[in-house]
């Protein structure tokens, strides 16, 4: 019996779920344009333990999402994340944020999750129908070419806030679109227990988040 901690914050959504192995104990999430993340985040973790009757000491490992996505949102997330790690010795596990996105679909041909990284960018990644990646994560420039090669031979589903973006560029017969759709820790679970019972920790004094693109800035933007 493993209980696990998964922290969600790439992206507006302030996600935290705990896991019970693959059962899924309890959630608590908000999804909020200003990045409320630092208010919130915390909140959240007592909530979800103290409704679940669980102390902090009962946590077998702490899992994140580790990105790509906001800048503010995944520092927050890896930081408080480590914390508790820290405080309590026990596992840091990091999820890849476009993966948690794809769990959202399953038995679609082709899955594409993105989440928009500012003017014509986006992270993405490729999954198959069995949820299985087949391209890894970049961020590109989107253009009316993007993905022909997943799209010329069949349906492609996309998720993710970049949609919207998206729609406006690729019109190919085959795009389809599955919108208001934001990675969460609900979809951590069967992600993190797997890591776990696999013994996939992160080196709590190395580990940084999956930045992608490096943060350029002065000060911070509540569209980052």
């Amino acid at each position: 019996m493993a209980y696990i901690l998964n922290i969600e914050t790439s992206t507006t959504n302030c996600s935290v779920s705990l896991f019970n192995d693959l059962e899924l104990i309890d959630c608590i999430e908000e999804n909020t344009q200003d990045y409320s993340h630092s208010k919130s985040l915390h909140v959240f973790i007592d909530f979800v333990l103290k409704n679940s009757k669980i102390s902090p000491k009962d946590l077998s490992a702490i899992s994140v999402s580790k990105g790509p996505g906001s800048y503010t949102g995944l520092r927050i997330g890896v930081a408080s994340a480590k914390g508790l790690c820290y405080a309590l010795d026990i596992p840091l596990i990091s999820i890849e944020t476009l993966e948690i996105l794809s769990q959202n679909v399953s038995n679609k041909s082709i899955v594409i999750p993105c989440l928009d990284a500012r003017r014509m960018e986006v992270y993405s990644a490729v999954f198959n129908n069995k949820n299985k990646r087949i391209r890894d994560t970049k961020a590109e420039i989107l253009t009316e070419d993007s993905f022909n090669k997943y799209l010329s031979v069949d349906e492609v589903y996309f998720i993710g806030n970049a949609n919207k973006k998206i729609k406006k560029i690729i019109t190919h017969k085959n795009a389809r679109f599955i919108d208001d759709l934001l990675p969460s820790s609900r979809q951590m679970g069967i992600l993190s227990f797997n890591k776990f019972n696999d013994n996939q920790f992160e080196d709590l004094n190395n580990f940084e988040p999956f930045y992608l693109k490096d943060f350029i800035g002065t000060k911070w933007n509540a569209t980052q």
